[in-house]
């Protein structure tokens, strides 16, 4: 059965990414000039947005993870969450969810809150996605809410799901289906609004990327153009997320963004930005994981310095302590050179 599951995503995968390279290789006279278009200067300015917009996800998978009882410093929570991150790209949805949970051993969160808090964020990301999605429908493709009328209902069920209650109570019973103890500290109202808080801020930094790029290859500079920029990366990633048999949405939330972009770019423009922003998130994902190594390495030394110097003080006599007695150290002369 593994077997199979794992050849049909396969097969999935290949398929959307198929569909994109061949709308890349058949417009490719009309791809090619656009790509000359693209200054240095908005492709930095892009991949910095799409960078913003990653750690906006992870402050609110942290703000959720502190909800849930854990509560970590930032250096710590960069490396439990973005090299857990990695995990997306593998078939399977399970694996940024064990990788997790493995690191957060290391600073004591119990494995049944990460476990937790990755969820949590999942339903908050797709939620504020679907927010931003559903409203900009119909300023997008034409046919573009009667393809994705879906997501009207998908939009309720999300906040729904969403409320603190509801969110408990689903846990609660997860976990007491698998013989697991419960959270420390069940979620409140408050952690969700903040975690969802970090959650827009992070569409609108995609949504900024979007629109560089849309600007450099020639999108009308409309009013409504940031807008249809958010709100179809926003439709297109919970798109690619919902189809669970690929990888981080490989291929399904390229060829969703090129169609969802067809009311204000050409089919050659948007297969550009689709292709530009995959490799914007691979390295962004990737980028991010060098500093949460590098602060990871910074905090041990940090803390290896503090114990050495505790176990320092700890042998060594204190001031008030010299000259009473109450120590063979203390009761001696101070060696002086002669």
């Amino acid at each position: 059965m593994r077997r199979w599951r794992t050849a049909v995503r396969v097969l999935v995968v290949a398929a959307f990414a198929g569909a994109v390279v061949w709308v890349l290789a058949s417009r490719w006279q009309e791809v090619q000039p656009l790509l000359g278009r693209l200054s240095a200067g908005s492709v930095l300015g892009a991949l910095a947005a799409v960078l913003a917009g990653i750690f906006g996800t992870f402050l609110c998978w942290r703000a959720l993870l502190a909800d849930l009882g854990s509560p970590l410093p930032v250096p710590g929570a960069m490396r439990v969450f973005f090299v857990g991150q990695l995990g997306k790209y593998l078939p399977g949805s399970l694996w940024p969810v064990l990788a997790q949970m493995e690191l957060g051993r290391d600073y004591k969160v119990p494995p049944r809150a990460s476990g937790a808090a990755v969820a949590v964020f999942l339903v908050v990301i797709v939620g504020t996605g679907l927010v931003i999605a559903v409203p900009s429908l119909p300023l997008l493709a034409d046919g573009a809410v009667a393809t994705y009328w879906w997501t009207l209902i998908a939009l309720p069920v999300a906040i729904v799901v969403a409320a603190p209650p509801v969110l408990n109570r689903l846990i609660g019973t997860a976990l007491r289906l698998a013989r697991r103890p419960a959270l420390p500290q069940p979620l409140t109202l408050g952690g969700i609004a903040r975690a969802a808080g970090w959650a827009l801020l992070s569409w609108i930094a995609y949504g900024v990327h979007v629109w560089v790029l849309a600007l450099q290859l020639g999108a009308t500079p409309t009013p409504w153009l940031l807008l249809v920029a958010t709100g179809a990366f926003a439709a297109a990633w919970a798109i690619g997320f919902l189809v669970v048999v690929a990888p981080a949405g490989a291929g399904v939330r390229d060829a969703a963004l090129i169609l969802l972009l067809a009311g204000v770019l050409s089919a050659p423009q948007a297969t550009v930005i689709a292709v530009l922003s995959r490799l914007m998130f691979t390295v962004g994902d990737v980028a991010w994981c060098l500093p949460a190594l590098v602060a990871r390495r910074m905090s041990t030394r940090q803390g290896s310095a503090d114990e050495t110097g505790a176990e320092i003080s700890a042998v060594s006599p204190t001031p008030s302590s010299r000259g009473t007695g109450s120590s063979p150290a203390a009761r001696r002369r101070p060696w002086r050179r002669t």
